[in-house]
């Protein structure tokens, strides 16, 4: 009988006696040849055994389901007496690898196990993962057929040939896509070690190409932000995530003992593995997570997902040495130039997300040498800053921040060398800055980065300063920067002017310089004055504050020498811009005005170009009030102009009355 002979040879008694149906169906050529192929296997030691045979066994029972002889073996395990073994919906999803499934439910269920299904299982096991797999997602968690199945696995992975069954493993997860992927993880976990554990020959390889798989089916997967999406892990990978470490902990005792015995590079295999594994979850998922403390979650998923991670560094003795250097160990020569500089952007990220953990979230603080300096910290620092900085997603752009402030914040005011500006990063960092203040959607990411931009001015002393807003005059190209720059350049001014102390970056030949990059228009009496207002108003606050705080018989600030140029590349266009610019726009109120009346309605729609740039279709009514409202900017710059040329007429009358 077809079942009998799958497990028991015919001239044995089986240990345990299966009650068969009354009616049996006629033996197919299909069984009489899997009964053969047994019985010759049934003879066979197992170092006999050849490739050929688990085929052929694999056909024949193949060819069995397939015409129609699968329900002969079906109502063996459905039989009242046989129903505690197997369920009948893990076979039905067994497939065509049911033949297979049955040997290891038998081997579960019954005392000894014939050589044939040792010998089977041990070499062909593999291919019962993914039915397996299947048969496991249909249950639910508590269900006892659920256990079974898990026993199964369990039992897969002890006795199955490590190499195949790894194979297998992999292959699997690797197959898994969309919602699935978390849980097959998950689950396929324990075997996974089980089977890595017992590898002797090429273990670190095997482990990095676990653990490299397994990311790269994370990878894809949206990292939870918010509280709500933390707590609801729809997809499971905040659980995933630290089951993943979990899997990697007695390899990174493995690798611990191994240094600890010899650094040669054999010895050493593992270690780099396990580096590439932390390298890669500072990539994905850290750099994107939210590591905020979140009311309601006693322990933050990702917080112990990079505190292990963390830990893992400074085992394997790297996490020091990669927060002062770039990638280390050896990376591999790659001859497109593609590849090499897409692992040097991602190691770079890896490297910014280990520095923000550290020195933001403080995590492996402890470990770190108390000996550095805060200037030098945030030289170390700013090239990960910079990489930050460049992206655009809300989640690490914030982190850039919080990690340039962090490191400002441990300086004291005016202690950072103009030295330092030297470094090209602390030159294009503050350019960094003014990008994300202009162009970053995010309002509170805007106002953050301005709050940090005047932080990192007024640690620099006083010559920093002055180099630092030459810089930003000339490289901005944003009039609200620049007018925000040049009330820092007042606020110097006034500080040099009021305290006892010399200083010569700010009064003087010094100032003078730089006066002549403030009192300036871009484009002469054709600057549009409307796009520059902000500029023009910060620069003519600064010269009625220089022409009120500075007499013209003192010039401490040498503005009085620097009048007639002035007047000539500042003064003088700013009048002949304003007239024009007032003239332009009164005559378009005029035309608008017109053209209202000749169509008897205001709600006309159209478009109307303001600063060089269209403005959205509006009606008529929305256009003159656009229009009257640039008026009114040209009314203000035009007062407070005027007072200014009125002032520098009262000191200039004064001196001239007190020589006569």
């Amino acid at each position: 009988m077809l079942a009998a002979s799958l497990y028991w040879p015919a001239s044995r008694t089986s240990p345990r006696e299966f009650s068969m149906p009354e009616e049996q169906s006629k033996t197919t050529m299909a069984v009489d040849e899997l009964q053969a192929i047994i019985q010759r296997c049934q003879i066979l030691e197992e170092a006999d055994f050849k490739g050929e045979d688990f085929n052929l066994f694999q056909v024949a029972g193949q060819k069995c389901l397939e015409d129609g002889c699968a329900a002969q073996l079906l109502e063996v395990i459905k039989n009242e007496k046989n129903k505690d073994r197997i369920s009948d919906d893990v076979l039905r999803l067994a497939g065509m690898e049911l033949i297979f499934f049955m040997v290891v439910c038998m081997m579960l269920h019954c005392r000894s196990v014939t050589k044939v299904a040792l010998v089977i299982i041990k070499n062909m096991g593999w291919n019962l993962i993914s039915p397996l797999v299947r048969c496991i997602f249909m249950y639910e968690q508590k269900d006892d057929k659920r256990e079974q199945c898990l026993k199964i696995l369990d039992q897969l992975a002890q006795l199955c040939n490590p190499k195949e069954l790894f194979l297998g493993l992999l292959e699997q997860i690797e197959q898994t896509s969309g919602e699935q992927v978390c849980q097959t993880v998950m689950l396929l976990l324990q075997p996974l070690q089980t089977v890595l554990l017992k590898l002797q020959n090429k273990k670190a390889y095997s482990v990095g190409l676990s653990l490299a798989v397994i990311m790269n089916q994370l990878t894809p997967l949206p990292v939870p932000y918010t509280r709500q999406q933390i707590e609801e892990d729809k997809l499971g990978l905040c659980q995933c995530c630290n089951a993943v470490v979990d899997f990697a902990k007695p390899f990174v005792n493995e690798a611990v003992k191994n240094m600890e015995k010899s650094s040669e590079y054999n010895d050493m295999e593992l270690k780099e593995e396990l580096l590439k594994f932390c390298m890669k979850s500072l990539r994905y998922p850290l750099l994107t997570a939210q590591f905020e403390q979140l009311e309601g979650i006693e322990e933050h998923p990702f917080r112990r997902f990079a505190t292990e991670i963390i830990d893992i560094l400074w085992d394997i003795r790297e996490l020091i040495p990669l927060v002062f250097s770039h990638r280390k160990g050896k990376s591999p020569l790659w001859e497109n130039q593609e590849f090499a500089d897409i692992e040097q952007k991602n190691d770079a990220d890896s490297l910014a997300c280990l520095s923000y953990l550290m020195f933001v979230q403080h995590f492996g603080i402890d470990c770190f040498p108390i000996v550095f300096s805060p200037s030098y910290l945030l030289q170390c620092n700013m090239i990960h800053i910079e990489v930050l900085l460049k992206r655009t997603e809300e989640s690490i752009l914030s982190k850039g921040l919080d990690l340039f402030e962090s490191c400002l914040l441990r300086m004291e005011d005016n202690s950072l060398l103009h030295q330092y500006l030297e470094f090209r990063d602390f030159i294009s960092i503050p350019q960094d800055l003014v990008k994300v203040m202009t162009l970053c959607p995010i309002e509170h990411l805007r106002k953050k980065s301005l709050s940090i931009l005047q932080l990192f001015i007024d640690k620099f002393d006083a010559e920093g300063k002055y180099t630092l807003f030459r810089c930003l005059l000339k490289t901005s190209n944003h009039a609200g920067v620049e007018g925000y720059i040049i009330k820092n350049i007042k606020d110097q001014i006034h500080l040099s002017l009021t305290k006892a102390s010399d200083n010569i970056w700010f009064t003087g030949h010094h100032l003078v310089s730089l006066l002549g990059l403030v009192f300036l228009l871009p484009e002469g009496a054709e600057t549009d004055l409307l796009q520059n207002s902000d500029r023009i108003m910060a620069s003519l606050n600064l010269l009625r504050y220089l022409v009120i705080k500075d007499c013209e018989s003192d010039n401490q600030t040498g503005v009085w020498a620097a009048l007639a140029n002035i007047e000539h590349n500042f003064l003088k266009p700013l009048r002949v811009g304003l007239n024009m610019s007032k003239a332009h726009y009164e005559a378009e109120i005029k035309n608008k005005k017109e053209n209202r009346r000749e169509a008897h309605s205001s709600t006309t729609v159209s478009s109307v170009t303001v600063s060089g740039e269209k403005m959205p279709a509006m009606t008529t009514e929305m256009q003159l009030q656009v229009l009257h409202s640039a008026l009114f900017t040209f009314d203000l710059i035009e007062s407070v102009l005027a007072r200014v040329e009125e002032l520098m007429e009262v000191k200039i009358k004064a001196v001239m009355d007190e020589n006569s």
